[in-house]
């Protein structure tokens, strides 16, 4: 267990520097004012082609939009179990480590999506509603993808019945498939802004299962 705790809390690593590096590059490469309003865009030859590409689908991002409260449903649910458990057993310690170590790895996720909306590395490629919003990265996407995986990881610890741990891990991977290829083409965002989310959310969820492989106890 420690060996894999490693392994991945080196592979966590090396996504969280490959995203600093990428965010780094996003502000020095290609940097073109094409952005709306004359916003400047980093990699912007590649940005703009896609996102001609693509076009814009407002519908996809309404439903990717409104889908993106089920990764805030999945946390009142553990953030739920937690709180029984600590009614129960009245000790923080006596509460499952790998929920505590769930909930202080979602409070990090959700300031993460909270930052990333107040910080404009980019700028969205359309205004929403006559806004002009900061869309680097795609803060549904991270949230999504750090989110979701957690769903599959406690489904296994803690029930027993292989079909539904499989219809879970079936219903996981379609969902947040849909939900990255959905903001990717509903055209509300730059591809460089999907690929950060991407390196983050993996950055950060490899960090996480790390943290409770490292911690393993074996049960009596």
């Amino acid at each position: 267990m420690k060996k894999k705790g490693k392994r991945l809390l080196f592979l966590g690593s090396i996504f969280i520097g490959a995203f600093i590096i990428w965010t780094l590059l996003i502000q020095k490469v290609d940097v073109q004012p094409l952005g709306v309003n004359g916003t400047n865009i980093g990699f912007a030859t590649i940005n703009c082609w896609f996102h001609k590409l693509t076009g814009v689908h407002m519908e996809i991002y309404h439903i990717t939009d409104w889908l993106g409260l089920v990764p805030f449903f999945i946390c009142m649910i553990f953030g739920g179990i937690g709180f029984v458990q600590l009614l129960k057993r009245r000790s923080l310690l006596k509460v499952d480590y790998d929920i505590i170590f769930l909930g202080i790895y979602y409070v990090i996720v959700i300031l993460g999506y909270l930052i990333f909306e107040m910080i404009p590395i980019n700028y969205r490629p359309i205004l929403i509603e006559g806004l002009l919003e900061a869309s680097y990265p795609s803060s549904t996407t991270l949230l999504v993808l750090c989110v979701m995986p957690t769903l599959i990881d406690q489904v296994n610890r803690r029930s027993e019945s292989v079909i539904f741990k499989g219809i879970i891990k079936f219903f996981v991977i379609c969902f947040s498939a849909f939900m990255v290829l959905g903001r990717l083409i509903s055209g509300v965002h730059w591809l460089t802004d999907i690929v950060g989310s991407i390196m983050l959310s993996l950055g950060l969820f490899c960090i996480y299962k790390a943290s409770i492989l490292l911690c393993y106890k074996e049960k009596s």
